[in-house]
């Protein structure tokens, strides 16, 4: 059986309780997987894991067409803005996506929903790719105050 044409990726892959346990299984893995040492490092830099949790599942809850959590509590979801001050290289962004895939296959979701999600995940990586280098600003800072006028406006 299809899903019905309106049913969002959120709820084909089983709503919020699940998308809740994927979450949760991903940063299991950035803890405990070799690949995630370097991002473990980029959330100790900000406010933990725990808090990486959390505003993981609120955003993705509305990227993936549910309620809008991380909207509703920060504004917007701008996720360039999100992660601006990030020193993202394209190694992180491999290692990010690398263990996504194993927290989506662990659950065993599966289907066209799913690959759907994974090709938005893995646009969205590549797409925060940034020149920061080790901790240093790179042209980031112009970024970040040019979006921070635009929401304001």
């Amino acid at each position: 059986m299809e899903p019905a044409a309106k049913e969002t990726l959120l709820a084909q892959i089983g709503g919020e309780t699940a998308l809740r346990r994927l979450v949760n299984s991903f940063y299991d893995l950035i803890e405990t997987d070799p690949r995630g040492k370097s991002l473990l490092r980029l959330h100790f830099r900000g406010h933990g894991v725990d808090h990486a949790r959390e505003e993981q599942f609120n955003f993705l809850c509305g990227f993936l067409g549910g309620r809008r959590h991380y909207l509703e509590k920060h504004g917007h979801m701008d996720v360039r803005l999100m992660h601006a001050h990030v020193p993202i290289s394209a190694a992180d962004a491999e290692n990010w996506l690398a263990l996504m895939d194993r927290a989506i296959a662990e659950m065993r979701l599966a289907g066209p929903p799913v690959d759907k999600m994974r090709l938005a995940f893995r646009h969205v990586a590549l797409t925060l790719i940034n020149d920061l280098g080790e901790w240093g600003a790179g042209n980031a800072l112009n970024d970040i105050e040019e979006r921070r006028r635009s929401l304001l406006q």
